[in-house]
């Protein structure tokens, strides 16, 4: 089989699909099935019924990953994001699973994470330039 590499400055769906369908595979032999499975938690407000933050997460290889959490401005310090927290540890724990990670920057919540039972686990400096992004974890088994 002959071969080349190309660069695609702005990759779609298409060329995405076509990398992940052989890792995916490569990983599903080695690691098991990862049961994904995507779940949101949503804030809205009472009236429009608009989305206005909430949590974003995945299960899969029985580990729950936060990647995103976003509260209204004008609403944090009012114990939302706990109580998105405590709803998304319920999930995972209602999945049988291990334990929940995320990633977070140094300019966002990293001290809210630790409050809420969380572990540092990896730094990644300079990422933004003059920044740190922390990794968490929370193991529930």
């Amino acid at each position: 089989m002959s071969m080349r590499i190309e660069m695609v400055a702005s990759p779609g769906d298409e060329e995405r699909s076509a990398i992940v369908k052989p890792l995916r595979a490569h990983n599903r032999a080695k690691a098991g099935d990862p049961k994904i499975e995507t779940i949101a938690l949503l804030v809205r407000d009472e009236h429009t019924q608009e989305v206005l933050g909430g949590l974003w997460a995945e299960v899969f290889y029985r580990w729950l990953y936060i990647e995103l959490l976003a509260i209204p401005e004008q609403s944090r310090g009012q114990g939302i994001g706990t109580r998105l927290i405590g709803m998304a540890e319920e999930v995972a724990r209602e999945k049988g699973c291990i334990g929940i990670w995320l990633d977070t920057f140094d300019f966002q919540a990293p001290a809210f994470y630790e409050r809420n039972g969380f572990s540092r686990f990896a730094n990644l400096e300079d990422f933004p330039p003059g920044h740190t992004r922390f990794y968490y974890q929370k193991r529930l088994v």
